[in-house]
């Protein structure tokens, strides 16, 4: 796998922003997220369906903006 690279936190989404997570699994793209809180590495991520901040850290490449 492929080490995460960080990105300069001024051109990071913020908290609040609308995102898509990448699926392990089978690869796919999943709506109805949003991030929690920005990490050194990554993101916190919150599921919008029910509030929950989902478990672990997600890299800087498993979650995109929706544009």
């Amino acid at each position: 796998m492929e080490p995460e690279t960080e990105a300069p936190t001024s051109e990071r989404p913020g908290v609040g922003t609308p995102v898509e997570v990448h699926c392990t699994f089978d690869g796919a793209w999943a709506r109805g997220f949003e991030l929690a809180a920005t990490t050194p590495h990554g993101y916190r991520v919150r599921r919008l369906s029910d509030d929950y901040v989902l478990p672990g850290e997600f890299g800087l490449r498993r979650v995109r903006p929706i544009t």
